[in-house]
């Protein structure tokens, strides 16, 4: 197969999803944002599409989709809803640490509700005080005779709320900064487990974003994932595979406020001819094409890398990649977006048209999973390093 080809199973994955989401999900795009509900209509019909989880593996009742298959969910349903797209990808962003780094036991208690539908799989790495800065985690989790007892706070948890399952990251062992961060699966119901009230956001609004709050709540010892101190690194390398599905939401984002921009200048009339006959508007469609398909195939480059990685390969340029797909691909989503408003004029910049929507959407993919100032210092450390 070429390196920039789509096997034949892609292809009719991406039609297939494409086909869902212009049936299911993008009439009700409009509604999610305005409610700002979480879309559980939307989730069963994933669910039942088996597109909600494509990257659980068969051994736990998976699709066993690799990491291109997953990508490629997550772009058509971002393509038609922002908002719709954080369920496939916050699901693989809640049990990459388990299939990176959990014992088999834990693997198998968690991961095949997830590819059942029975449950959604939500990451908790942030807090108040610790944003880029994640090993200043102040989350602490002391033993116990048989676990953890878990005090602290977690800040910007998407989906928090709808997800029965989360990874979360905290503090074992103060005294050795990263190395003493250790990973544990946190359940819905759990004593002493609550959460804070929704935010208020510019965008992804139908996807619940709050804090939680652990006072005592107590951990059993089995629910870890990994050894003690291997948390960060499983955080890290959790977000060289997971950037790759941001990079995925944005491509989705701007390809779908390019398509609905296209059609619009086709058909909207001025001094006598459509829009789209003038040179100006095509330069401008012609830039957002051309670094939207630049953004994909780096995007689709850094899907192959996370597959070969997940397979037990060196993939020494994995970090990189992750991190240069995810900031090309959310910034020209955000400019895609606000050339889309542009040239719709007047009509992009109210609600009666989806490209306003579109441009609040992509405004997050340049700051989650480490904003694109952060993963601009990244790529530099691995160039200097020379990987």
């Amino acid at each position: 197969m070429s390196t920039f080809a789509l096997s034949e199973e892609h292809e009719a994955l991406r039609e297939a999803v494409r086909a869902l989401a212009d049936d299911k999900i993008a009439p009700r795009a409009a509604d999610i944002d305005r409610a700002a509900e979480f879309p559980w209509d939307v989730y069963e019909a994933l669910v039942k599409a088996d597109f909600h989880a494509v990257h659980v593996p068969e051994a736990y009742g998976g699709a066993g989709g690799d990491a291109l298959a997953a990508a490629l969910v997550i772009e058509e349903v971002a393509r038609a809803c922002a908002t719709s797209s954080l369920i496939p990808a916050v699901n693989k962003l809640g049990t990459m640490p388990l299939l990176l780094g959990a014992s088999d036991e834990v693997k198998q208690r968690y991961l095949p509700p997830v590819a059942r539908g029975e449950a959604m799989f939500s990451y908790a790495l942030s807090e108040p005080e610790a944003g880029s800065d994640a090993a200043a985690m102040r989350t602490r989790a002391v033993r116990t005779e048989g676990g953890y007892l878990l005090n602290g706070v977690k800040r910007w948890i998407t989906n928090a709320g709808v997800s029965k399952y989360y990874t979360v990251m905290a503090v074992t062992d103060q005294d050795k900064g990263a190395d003493g961060i250790t990973a544990f699966v946190v359940e819905d119901g759990d004593p002493g487990f609550s959460f804070g009230a929704p935010e208020h956001k510019l965008g992804i609004k139908g996807s619940p974003t709050r804090e939680l709050y652990f006072d005592n709540c107590e951990i059993p010892e089995s629910r870890r994932v990994g050894d003690e101190g291997e948390g960060f690194k499983i955080a890290l390398r959790t977000l060289d595979h997971t950037r790759v599905t941001i990079a995925a939401q944005a491509l989705g984002i701007a390809q779908g406020a390019l398509d609905y921009a296209l059609g619009y200048v086709k058909e909207r009339k001025q001094f006598g001819k459509a829009i789209a006959d003038f040179q100006g508007p095509q330069f401008m469609l012609a830039d957002m094409a051309m670094h939207l398909e630049a953004a994909r195939q780096l995007t689709y480059a850094a899907a192959a890398r996370s597959e070969r990685a997940m397979r037990g390969e060196k993939v020494p340029d994995l970090t990189f990649f992750s991190s240069a797909c995810k900031t090309l691909a959310s910034d020209v989503a955000m400019s895609v977006t606000t050339d889309a408003v542009q040239l719709l004029g007047g009509y992009g910049y109210v609600n009666d048209y989806p490209v306003e929507r579109m441009m609040r959407d992509a405004k997050i993919t340049q700051i989650y999973e480490g904003t694109n100032q952060v993963q601009r210092m990244v790529m530099a450390r691995q160039l200097l390093k020379g990987w």
